[in-house]
């Protein structure tokens, strides 16, 4: 394939030791629905490599027995909830950026519908196809999501169970409050920065990786409670 981006790669095991990457769709858009390659997909692997006996497409061939779900663009965080649950974000193409509930089998329709726009034409919004997972949360104008933790520290007892989501464009940190398979933005912690990756730390601090953007130097910054 000729696209030179959106490789998503994110990587995580869950509490059973199953392995889950995000693969997007390499700017091709037409293979995040094409079950006979792996891009624009969740993949599901057991830890040694070897396919689940229940991924839910093991009976359409070679490649599509690694699938959980398809019809994905660019994930570039996911976290597990305190449930179990997987959420996933994606940078939609001019706004339309997601946070998806990943369900087995879904298909969240990529490049058929998106609320965002292509950058050549427009497509139908997520509403006009009622076949496809909607996301749970969609911004417009994007926020370029990069990086994703659920928090569960103690250091911030009030963002027990928040997600925090790193933003390009946004400049800083979105959090969101869940409600069992529901979503919502609670607020943005402007940071000023473009934020690249988020995570946590074993004292309960929140680290974050600002985007080194041309060439630059992107710093690591750790944030704590005022005192």
């Amino acid at each position: 394939l000729s696209g030179d981006g959106h490789f998503g790669l994110r990587i995580a095991f869950d509490n059973d030791g199953m392995l889950w990457i995000s693969s997007s769709e390499r700017q091709e858009f037409d293979p995040a629905q094409d079950m006979t390659g792996n891009l624009g997909k969740m993949v599901r692997l057991n830890a040694d490599g070897s396919v689940p006996e229940d991924n839910p497409f093991t009976d359409q061939g070679e490649v599509a027995v690694q699938v959980w779900s398809l019809g994905h663009r660019n994930i570039l965080g996911m976290a597990f909830d305190a449930e179990g649950r997987l959420w996933a974000h994606e940078m939609g193409p001019r706004g339309g950026d997601e946070l998806n509930l990943i369900q087995r089998g879904a298909n969240y329709g990529y490049p058929i519908v998106s609320n965002g726009v292509h950058y050549d034409a427009g497509h139908p919004d997520h509403d006009t196809r009622p076949e496809f997972n909607a996301p749970a949360i969609s911004w417009t104008p994007a926020i370029s999501p990069a990086g994703f933790i659920i928090y569960d520290g103690e250091l911030f007892p009030q963002w027990q169970g928040s997600g925090f989501i790193g933003g390009l464009t946004s400049l800083g940190l979105v959090r969101v409050e869940f409600d069992g398979e529901s979503a919502r933005e609670a607020e943005r912690l402007d940071l000023q920065r473009r934020i690249r990756e988020v995570a946590q730390g074993p004292d309960g601090a929140i680290w974050v990786l600002e985007d080194g953007r041309r060439g630059g130097n992107g710093a690591l910054l750790k944030l704590t409670p005022k005192e």
